[in-house]
C-alpha cells in the first residue's frame, strides 16, 4: 500500500488547478490539506491506472471539514493531483463507516 508519509510536496498541472477550482469548487490548498488530516482512506484506483503510472485515491477532510475524493499519482516524491471533488454519496458512506469502525478499536 502507498505510504503518504514520504511525500515532499505537490506537483500541479495548470489544467487541473483550473478544472478542480472551476468545475468542482475545490481549491489547491483544500486538496493538499486532505493528505495531512486524519482520518484518511487510501486506495489503488485500478480502473484508471495506466501501464506507465499507477493511480490512487484518497478520501479525507480539509481543515474546514469539507470531505473530498482525490484521484492522484506519485511522481518521485511528489503528489500529482488528477482530480479533486466532493465525495459522492457512496464514497461518503464508505468513509463514515470506516471512521466509525476505526474509532471502536
Amino acid at each position: 500500500m502507498l505510504d503518504v508519509t514520504n511525500i515532499k510536496g505537490f506537483q500541479w498541472d495548470k489544467g487541473n488547478i483550473t478544472k478542480n477550482g472551476d468545475k468542482h469548487k475545490v481549491a489547491v490548498g483544500e486538496a493538499e490539506q486532505v493528505f495531512f488530516n486524519e482520518p484518511i482512506i487510501l486506495g489503488n484506483d485500478f480502473f484508471h491506472t495506466v501501464a506507465k503510472e499507477e493511480r490512487y485515491f484518497i478520501l479525507g477532510t480539509t481543515d474546514e471539514g469539507k470531505i473530498l475524493f482525490i484521484a492522484f499519482t506519485i511522481r518521485k516524491d511528489l503528489v500529482r493531483v488528477i482530480s479533486a471533488r466532493d465525495m459522492s454519496k457512496k464514497e461518503r458512506k464508505t468513509y463514515e463507516k470506516e471512521i466509525k469502525k476505526d474509532s471502536k478499536i
